[in-house]
């Protein structure tokens, strides 16, 4: 009797212990807690704006953060609004780079990247991120953005037509003006947008871009890549949730024949060789550390969280038509023959509700020059003034 009791006593144990160890699989594959995500926020952060890739509504983002967390930004110096865009990056080109040094927390003005001057501003531990956009949408949206300052778009009655024979309307010798129209991703990480395509040369670079940088987002998976960036930075979800900033509206869009959506892979060989690689880096680093599964639940959280906000914020369910925004201090910035919407906030809201609210929606521009001011007090304001917070 006493051999079976022990017999039942040391196989009642090794069932406890694999019961124990299935429950903890169980709960690490119920959580999917992400194995990359730091145990805090990450407060130092460089993010390549690049050009009509929702990177404005990003920007707002990271405006946020700055403002939320008493952060220093790494602004444009004195009434600029870029970082010496078309030209390359130089330290100079920051407000108070010379007495300041290495001292900045998040840097997300236009720029043309170069990593060693950036270097010279940004903190060692600084997280480097960017965002891409499928080429083809890209071109299109480029063309309505620019298309009364880029030379080869203005030659051509429409994106179809320039496509349809890009070298008719496209001169290299006019260099940084033509950059909107060919490769505009290339140029804006800092390389020849005229450059030959070659196997040895484009794997270079991209080499090169995934030294540099530790995240690449997608336009085209814009929800998704909030939640990546929310993982990777330690953020919470409110840090990472957003109203689309700098959109345009429907009638502002071209419709692309499919010859024309042929042609940009052929003209725009490099940016379309970038965004492929990019596009599959996307996705593994997903499965690295999130999961499909879990993304899923995240975005949905996102959408939830946006959803309840716009109704909290706006008066309108939808980015409204330049027309009809009854601030005219939020008027977002018109170009080209974009329609650039923007939005009108609900009445009698709470004085913390209306702040929560205005950081939100207000345009880039705006938003800029209402920081700089803050962070730069002694200076002069940036020449679009927002005078609606007050401290």
């Amino acid at each position: 009797d006493s051999l079976d009791l022990c017999f039942f006593c040391r196989h009642s144990r090794l069932l406890g212990l694999v019961t124990l160890w299935l429950g903890v699989i169980f709960l690490a594959g119920f959580f999917h807690t992400n194995p990359l995500r730091p145990s805090y926020p990450q407060t130092n952060v460089m993010f390549l704006k690049t050009h009509k890739t929702a990177s404005s509504t990003v920007m707002n983002i990271l405006f946020r953060f700055a403002e939320k967390h008493n952060l220093t930004l790494a602004l444009p110096a004195g009434q600029n609004y870029h970082l010496g865009y078309p030209h390359r990056f130089m330290a100079q080109f920051v407000e108070g780079f010379k007495t300041m040094g290495q001292s900045y927390n998040i840097m997300c003005n236009h720029m043309r990247f170069n990593l060693p001057e950036v270097q010279k501003v940004m903190p060692n531990t600084t997280t480097y991120f960017s965002i891409m956009r499928n080429p083809i949408s890209l071109m299109e949206s480029s063309y309505a953005y620019n298309k009364f300052f880029t030379p080869a778009f203005r030659r051509s009655k429409d994106v179809n037509e320039f496509l349809a024979s890009p070298w008719t309307y496209y001169n290299m010798s006019e260099c940084t003006n033509n950059v909107h129209a060919r490769n505009y991703m290339w140029f804006d990480f800092g390389y020849d947008n005229n450059a030959m395509d070659t196997e040895d040369y484009v794997q270079h670079v991209l080499a090169e871009i995934e030294q540099a940088f530790q995240l690449m987002l997608l336009t085209d998976y814009f929800d998704e890549s909030m939640v990546l960036l929310k993982e990777t930075l330690g953020w919470e979800l409110d840090d990472v949730v957003y109203f689309k900033l700098n959109s345009r509206s429907q009638d502002s869009i071209k419709s692309m024949t499919p010859e024309s959506k042929e042609k940009v892979k052929e003209w725009c060989s490099l940016d379309w060789k970038l965004y492929q690689h990019f596009n599959r880096t996307f996705w593994r680093r997903i499965q690295e550390t999130i999961g499909l599964e879990k993304l899923d639940q995240e975005v949905n959280l996102l959408r939830m969280r946006q959803k309840e906000l716009m109704e909290l914020c706006l008066l309108d369910p939808m980015p409204i038509d330049k027309t009809k925004i009854k601030d005219k201090k939020l008027q977002p910035f018109q170009s080209g023959r974009a329609n650039i919407l923007g939005y009108n906030l609900k009445e009698d809201m709470a004085n913390e509700t209306l702040r929560t609210c205005l950081r939100l929606i207000t345009p880039e521009l705006q938003y800029m020059s209402y920081l700089y001011a803050h962070q730069f007090p002694e200076k002069k304001r940036k020449s679009t003034a927002f005078s609606l917070w007050r401290r």
